[in-house]
């Protein structure tokens, strides 16, 4: 009857071991990541607000790169699903002046585009308008950013023949716009690097 008692035991005692076995084998959980999703499906141009977004937990392996945690007040710029991860190349990117208060962004033509070569973003510039008519050169604005230096476009065989020199985006005051806008129509435009 002893006997009879201890086999069942015994068997249990095996079964456990088994388990506690296989549990302690098995690898230790990936590790999660925070990802900003959308809640619910969402249009182009939306900017998110808190109630568009919740967050879900990804495996660190398979969490989309980009996501950020300061997506709200953002805008859109693609239709995002439910569920969706939200991420950097979804946003429309900050506006250009953003850091320049009371600026506007120029893009100007820059007629030696070695020039533009030597700059970089954020570098200030002063733009100076030369009149080859009458030989004359002038000051059109001083300490001015450079927010951008588009690529130029190789362009194809269907292409216009591309322009000559550099585009340039600076960040100039309003009441330069005028006088700036003027002088890319009839002069050669070109940068003094002051920094």
């Amino acid at each position: 009857m002893v006997l009879a008692r201890r086999r069942p035991l015994a068997a249990g005692c095996a079964a456990l071991a088994v388990l506690a076995g296989l549990h302690a084998a098995r690898p230790a959980p990936a590790p999660t990541v925070a990802v900003r999703v959308a809640a619910h499906d969402l249009v182009s141009g939306t900017v998110l607000s808190p109630g568009d977004l919740v967050t879900r937990r990804f495996p660190a392996p398979v969490a989309p790169p980009g996501t950020s945690s300061a997506a709200v007040g953002r805008t859109l710029a693609a239709p995002v699903r439910a569920g969706e991860p939200v991420t950097d190349v979804r946003l429309v990117a900050p506006s250009l002046v953003a850091g320049y208060p009371g600026r506007v962004a120029v893009p100007v033509r820059i007629s030696d585009a070695e020039t533009v070569a030597l700059l970089r973003v954020g570098d200030h510039v002063g733009l100076v308008a030369a009149d080859p008519r009458r030989g004359t050169a002038s000051y059109l604005a001083t300490d001015v950013p450079v927010l951008a230096l588009p690529r130029p476009d190789g362009g194809g065989a269907d292409a216009a023949a591309p322009l000559p020199g550099r585009l340039v985006v600076i960040a100039a005051f309003p009441s330069e716009v005028d006088r700036i806008a003027g002088a890319a129509a009839t002069d050669l435009l070109s940068l003094v690097i002051s920094d």
